[in-house]
């Protein structure tokens, strides 16, 4: 099977973070435009859903480090 080499090179690895960057912007845009129909009133607010789940991203990384630091075990658990 060959390899793909693609993003060994830095220029296309740029080019490939512009492009996802212009998407997600694109997305942030097209927010104002789409109707929502929400339960409660904050929901309504532009870019509610982007904050909402970046603020979610937040908190799962913060336990997520808390909970390591309760279940690690030492090195040599195993032997």
């Amino acid at each position: 099977m060959r390899e793909l080499k693609i993003f060994d090179k830095a220029v296309n690895v740029k080019r490939l973070l512009m492009c996802l960057y212009v998407f997600l912007a694109g997305l942030l845009v097209a927010d104002f435009f789409i109707a929502k129909h929400g339960h409660f009133p904050w929901e309504g607010a532009p870019e509610f859903y982007a904050a909402y789940g970046f603020l979610c991203y937040l908190v799962l990384i913060v336990l997520a480090k808390a909970l390591r630091r309760i279940i690690k075990r030492r090195e040599d658990y195993y032997d």
